[in-house]
């Protein structure tokens, strides 16, 4: 199935699927230790019973269970090809480990005050409603138990080098185009509020910087592959003059030895409250 209250489908993705399956891959893995690190912080331990929604191919799954060598993980997924590929790759993971679950994030098939932790890693900026979301995660969790969140925030994106003038306007634009049709690449900002009004407490917010210095410029270049942006031109989103901005960036990141790119990840957590 494929829930029709989410924005993002694979088989739609402005990339091929060998390009979004790939893009997808270094997202997840380049950034990983500091993602982790923050949701140590926010209490997640191995031992504990975690469900991760939104699992797509299922690389974030595969960190998780790396990281958890103890828990047991249920990985929720809406999309079936993308879960297809996550079942295919994690074959050999025993289901005494990792069970898949294929279900809407707004009604899940799973028990009240089931878990542990639950990890939303980019799925919240694809939904149409994400308060029903966040209060539907609110029933599976145990009293006590926490929601990560990791998305985005497409004002505080980050920075490149060479710079491109005409980068927060792009974006903007595309977040504005997205807005349109549902989603929110400005999710990160409302965050907080998005918890506290789903019934969450001890709510905190964080960010999590991946500085291409530091973990390698090749992650970036499919950040920044110029066919992600080829559809928003195509469409009038964004202007050709843009377009030529995104261009020379592109071509700056995968060949020159000066460029650089730092990008933003934000990170908030809220409690069910014991009682």
């Amino acid at each position: 199935m494929s829930d029709p209250r989410s924005t993002y489908s694979i088989q739609t993705a402005v990339l091929s699927l060998q390009e979004e399956l790939e893009r997808l891959k270094m997202q997840a893995i380049m950034g990983w230790s500091k993602e982790f690190r923050n949701l140590e912080w926010y209490g997640l331990k191995n031992g504990m019973r975690v469900l991760e929604v939104g699992s797509g191919p299922g690389y974030i799954t595969e960190q998780l269970l790396n990281s958890l060598p103890d828990s047991e993980l249920t990985s929720l997924e809406i999309d079936r090809s993308l879960q297809a590929q996550a079942k295919e790759r994690l074959k050999d993971i025993p289901s005494t480990r990792l069970q898949f679950v294929e279900s809407s994030i707004y009604q899940m098939d799973l028990p009240d005050d089931s878990f542990d932790f639950v990890v939303a890693r980019l799925i919240f900026l694809h939904l149409n409603n994400p308060d029903e979301a966040a209060q539907e995660i609110y029933r599976v969790l145990k009293p006590g138990g926490r929601l990560a969140i990791i998305d985005v925030d497409d004002g505080v994106f980050g920075a490149v080098n060479p710079d491109v003038p005409a980068l927060h306007t792009v974006l903007m634009k595309i977040s504005d185009y997205v807005a349109q049709h549902g989603g929110n690449r400005l999710i990160g900002r409302s965050l907080p509020r998005l918890l506290s009004e789903s019934g969450y407490i001890d709510v905190d917010i964080d960010s999590v910087l991946q500085h291409s210095d530091l973990l390698g410029i090749e992650g970036f270049k499919h950040q920044f592959n110029l066919n992600r942006f080829v559809h928003f031109a195509e469409k009038g989103v964004i202007s050709s003059e843009e377009f030529a901005q995104l261009q020379q960036a592109s071509e700056a990141i995968n060949h020159s030895p000066e460029a650089y790119a730092m990008m933003n990840f934000i990170t908030a957590c809220g409690t069910k409250p014991l009682t």
